[in-house]
């Protein structure tokens, strides 16, 4: 019985990807899409499937695009119908209000940065960021940009994934990068909720 290791070869991992290609761009773009409104699913393991099946570029372009819209649909969505019975309890939440509030005088900035990186809630900006007053085209602008940086990091490192297996020092750079993203993305997402609490507890003082 072959190992799991032995399951990573070349030819496998290229027959799998091939395979995948098989379903066309349109399933690329989809799932990036649905892993917005279903934010448990593997939006890195989206990219790194597209990057090798379609190669880096088209790849990148293709999840960047579902990825972008399932964000920008998500937000239009809570802008029309986040004011019904039904979810009206989410935007009286405090905590809600404040992010709400939080967004709306900030704007784009926090929003880019932090959907600039992989392994923060972008399913909760999107939300919180419907439910705002913050205008379509920011929020736009800030998930198309966010969105593109933080992707074709992700495509860049996970392309070629074959040479990830083979070479165990490529493997380790790049479990490092993706942990340096995500500790550099809390961080990053700690300092904006300290600032917020300043500036309300200065609101309040």
């Amino acid at each position: 019985m072959p190992s799991f290791l032995a399951i990573f070869t070349h030819e496998n991992i290229t027959s799998f990807f091939e395979s995948y290609k098989a379903f066309g761009p349109i399933v690329a773009i989809l799932l990036p899409l649905i892993e917005a409104f279903l934010p448990f699913l593997p939006l890195v393991a989206f990219a790194v499937a597209n990057a090798n099946a379609f190669g880096l570029w088209e790849g990148f372009l293709l999840t960047w695009i579902g990825a972008s819209a399932g964000s920008i649909l998500v937000f239009l969505l809570i802008r029309k119908f986040g004011q019904m019975r039904m979810l009206n309890f989410i935007s009286r939440h405090p905590s809600i209000q404040k992010l709400m509030l939080w967004v709306e005088k900030r704007g784009f900035g926090p929003l880019f940065i932090l959907l600039c990186f992989p392994f923060t809630p972008s399913a909760a900006v999107n939300v919180v960021a419907g439910l705002s007053r913050i205008s379509v085209w920011q929020f736009s602008l800030a998930a198309l940009s966010g969105k593109c940086v933080m992707l074709f990091i992700i495509s860049f490192i996970g392309y070629d994934i074959s040479a990830l297996v083979k070479n165990p020092l490529r493997s380790v750079f790049a479990v490092l990068v993706i942990a340096l993203l995500w500790y550099v993305g809390k961080r990053v997402e700690n300092r904006l909720n300290i600032r917020m609490s300043q500036r309300e507890d200065k609101g309040g003082s």
